[in-house]
């Protein structure tokens, strides 16, 4: 193998690196934005029972009355929040196929690399 068949492959397996770290980069900014949108729900939740329970505690006729509705508000916001839970474990299985996918794409393509180079050294 020829000093310029060396550096050919240097070049060309340092392109592929790139590319790899690039992807990576990509998929970490999508999974960024699904999670940060994911928290903004949650606080909106949390702002959205906030007011409920305060208007509650201002409508409210008795004592027995506030009680009710603030277990059917707790009730309401438990069902919610498992919903919430189940589909950030969805995404998050989601997430992890896409860095799996990711990482056995690299993990070949350098084999693949690696075999080129191996029988000519």
């Amino acid at each position: 193998m020829s000093t310029k068949d060396n550096l050919n492959l240097i070049n060309e397996m340092g392109t592929k690196g790139f590319d790899r770290m690039t992807a990576l980069g990509e998929i970490n900014l999508r999974v960024w934005e699904r999670l940060a949108t994911r928290q903004l729900d949650a606080m909106s939740l949390m702002m959205e029972q906030g007011v409920r329970q305060m208007k509650l505690a201002t409508e409210s006729k008795g004592y027995n009355e506030y009680v009710k509705g603030q277990v059917e508000l707790a009730k309401e916001l438990s069902t919610r929040l498992m919903d919430e839970t189940k589909t950030n474990l969805q995404v998050a299985g989601e997430v992890r196929d896409q860095y799996r996918s990711w990482f056995q794409q690299g993990v070949s393509e350098v084999t693949a690399d690696l075999r080129k180079a191996a029988p000519q050294a």
